[in-house]
């Protein structure tokens, strides 16, 4: 799982939140936490991570996250709407600067019409009011290779939202 890439990349995002003295919150599902212990895998990092939000059912999104019923009623668990909800529902329930919310079907089994194996919904949010939304298709390519890709996706969007920040 944590291949050089990937290391390299979670170093480089937790030395940029050091240097603009950020911290982080996950919002995570298909993902069951991956995108925080990939950060939490690097000695140090509790300066940045600040927690890690789990919320693989429909329930654990409302009730942690905030994620209204009726956004999840109307357009699914995995959906633009619903990641960007946990993104922002991450910001409110916990003390942080950016966080980023991942939503998907990572398979093998669960796709329904219209949405395939493969498909995952990104977000990411900061305090300053930026959001962020990526949807990848990235197919039926194996259950670890689907979350692996996310979190990597799931990385450079942190990044992206960092390097946008200014430095007060």
């Amino acid at each position: 799982m944590y291949d050089q890439e990937l290391i390299a990349q979670a170093q480089a995002l937790l030395e940029l939140c050091r240097q603009r003295k950020l911290k982080i919150a996950t919002a995570e599902s298909c993902t069951g936490g991956l995108v925080a212990a990939t950060l939490t895998e690097i000695a140090g990092s509790s300066d940045v991570v600040e927690r890690g939000f789990v919320t693989y059912s429909n329930e654990a999104k409302q009730a942690m996250l905030g994620v209204p019923a009726t956004t999840l009623a109307s357009h699914g668990a995995v959906s633009a709407e619903t990641a960007q909800a946990m993104a922002t529902g991450a910001l409110a329930h916990a003390p942080v600067d950016l966080t980023v919310s991942i939503t998907g079907i990572a398979g093998p089994g669960g796709a329904v019409a219209g949405k395939p194996v493969g498909l995952v919904h990104l977000a990411a949010a900061s305090r300053r009011g930026q959001l962020i939304h990526h949807e990848r298709r990235y197919g039926d390519i194996g259950r670890a290779q689907v979350r692996h890709a996310s979190v990597i996706e799931a990385l450079a969007m942190l990044r992206e939202l960092a390097e946008k920040e200014q430095l007060d």
